[in-house]
């Protein structure tokens, strides 16, 4: 974006950055969900401990210079506030927060694009920014310009919750 060039009238357009593997280390959790049962109580419980991944909060703080910031989760809507906390404790812009649905478990490569369908109705959407590669399909095929996060090697259990149990 030209800086020089006049912005146009109305609010700024969105970026929508994922949370888990984009912005959020989620590692140190991965092992309550890989045996049976899985515990999620406990996994989402963590969360707030998660470290921040420093490429994806980088890019977040760039994209936030010249965007308005949004967030776009699969976590469940009752993380909203570990949510919250977790992005206003490492520096990130206050916006939006949109989560998946309490008893929504219909996978993350459904789920997402419908969010982010919605939010386009409403707002301009730039870019979005997510590191599940069958999102990053899914938002392309929808018409979003897709910035595919690899700044974290994918975590076969994660991609198999988000997929086949829509948790996360």
């Amino acid at each position: 974006m030209d800086l020089r060039e006049p912005r146009p009238a109305g609010p700024p357009p969105l970026a929508l950055f994922d949370l888990d593997g984009t912005l959020a280390d989620l590692r140190h959790r991965l092992h309550l969900v890989r045996g049976r049962p899985r515990d999620w109580d406990a996994f989402f419980a963590a969360a707030p401990a998660d470290p921040p991944l420093a490429e994806g909060v980088g890019l977040a703080l760039a994209c936030a210079r010249h965007c308005e910031l949004a967030y776009l989760t699969g976590r469940p809507e009752r993380c909203r506030a570990d949510t919250v906390d977790w992005l206003t404790r490492h520096g990130l812009p206050a916006g939006r927060l949109l989560m998946r649905p309490e008893g929504d478990r219909r996978p993350a490569r459904t789920v997402k694009p419908e969010l982010l369908r919605a939010l386009a109705r409403e707002r301009t959407v730039t870019a979005v920014v997510d590191d599940d590669q069958q999102v990053c399909s899914a938002y392309e095929a929808a018409g979003f310009r897709v910035l595919h996060a690899t700044w974290m090697e994918p975590q076969p259990v994660l991609e198999q919750v988000q997929e086949r149990e829509g948790r996360t």
